[in-house]
Order: structure tokens, then C-alpha cells, then sequence
């Protein structure tokens, strides 16, 4: 297979990730329970704040549009995170590259909780694509594409993410097991407009600011 000369997140695909590195799916629920069990105690303002979200945004969610999704309902929850700490914050649309296995990966991330105030310095989480449905270029691949340039930046062996398709969530984790060998993971959707969805996914971000920003 013939490695393509670069790739940018916006219209990465898997079919070009495989030729630059090994990366395989693995179905591994149980990868996900010290994540989505993440003990965080959920107060009453918050758990209000959710349910009028849900309230609020339940019929508007099937006919806006990618932006409104993105301002009106999965902004309010990111802000409610509070990502913004003496070190670290969440980061839009900023400009991340690296080079793997000699090919150039670029482009601009949607999402990105990362070290650094100014400017992002070690990502450690990022959230891609607020879309309505999938399209011809899949979020999932956009996602691995940015997880692989953080796994090279950070000289790490793992990293995790989220992408969005309308009213669903699932979290991803990506592992370097060696050399230019990946395996990824991917959860079960979590139903935003649903409570307890809502809950779960309110939880996993609260986990990545406190429990995986490392």
C-alpha cells in the first residue's frame, strides 16, 4: 500500500490511517468502566442544568444546524465543565501537527482540553466534529487522526476523545502498543437527550479534567 503524503483531519479516512501506521478496532467494553464509573458527585444545580438542557434543546436538535448544535447545546455543557484551570483550558478550533511515520499530519481541532493558557502545549483530550449526521468523511477518523498527533507530541501511549453525531456521544481510546502499532476502542453511544446519557457524559468530562490531564 502506497502511504499517502499527508493527511488533514478535516478530510482524513481510515483507509489512509492504516497505510501510514497499524491501527486496529478492538471490542473491549470493559476498557471503558474506570472512565464512564469516574466517582463524581453530581450537585443539584447541575443535575437542573442538565434536565433544562435536555428541555430546552429536545425538538430543536432535529432540524438545527451544525452550529447551532454546536453553540446552543454542546457548548453549555462544556462551559458547565469549567475546563479552564490555572494551567490548562479547552481549546477551539487551533492548529495541531506532527509528523508520523514520514507523513505530515495538520489541520485544525474542534475541541481540545490541552496544557497551556495562550497557546495548547500537551492535549489530553479533544472533541471532534459537532455533527448532525454522519458524512462522507467520518468524525471517528477525524478524531483518530488528532488522538495519533497528541500520542506523538506527548511521547505518550495513550489518549482519549469523544465525537458527536447529532444527539450521541461515544468516547474513543487510542493505545500505542508499539512502533507505529496503534489499537483503538470505542464506546456505546451515550443519548444526550436523555437524562441519564446526559449524566454519563457530564461525568466522562468531569473525569478528563480531573482525573486524566497527567
Amino acid at each position: 500500500m502506497e502511504k499517502p503524503e499527508k493527511i488533514i483531519f478535516q478530510t482524513a479516512i481510515l483507509d489512509d490511517l492504516v497505510k501510514i501506521v497499524d491501527l486496529k478496532q478492538l471490542h473491549k467494553r470493559e476498557i471503558f468502566e474506570e472512565w464512564f464509573n469516574f466517582q463524581y458527585l453530581l450537585s443539584d444545580e447541575e443535575a437542573n442544568y442538565l434536565q433544562n438542557l435536555i428541555t430546552e434543546n429536545f425538538d430543536f436538535l432535529s432540524f438545527c444546524s451544525e452550529e447551532d448544535l454546536k453553540m446552543e447545546f454542546i457548548s453549555p455543557i462544556i462551559k458547565k465543565i469549567k475546563f479552564r484551570t490555572k494551567d490548562k483550558r479547552g481549546f477551539y478550533d487551533k492548529p495541531l501537527k506532527a509528523k508520523i511515520n514520514g507523513v505530515e499530519f495538520s489541520g485544525k481541532t474542534d475541541f481540545m482540553f490541552a496544557m497551556g493558557i495562550k497557546i495548547p502545549q500537551k492535549p489530553y483530550f479533544f472533541i471532534q466534529e459537532f455533527k448532525q449526521t454522519k458524512h462522507s468523511v467520518d468524525t471517528e477518523d477525524q478524531l483518530l487522526a488528532e488522538m495519533l498527533v497528541a500520542i506523538e507530541l506527548n511521547k505518550t501511549d495513550i489518549m482519549r476523545g469523544a465525537y458527536i453525531i447529532g444527539r450521541h456521544w461515544n468516547f474513543v481510546i487510542l493505545q500505542k502498543i508499539a512502533e507505529n502499532s496503534y489499537q483503538y476502542f470505542v464506546s456505546d453511544s451515550c443519548d444526550s437527550l436523555t437524562f441519564r446519557g446526559l449524566k454519563q457524559i457530564f461525568v466522562c468530562l468531569q473525569a478528563v479534567k480531573l482525573k486524566y490531564c497527567e
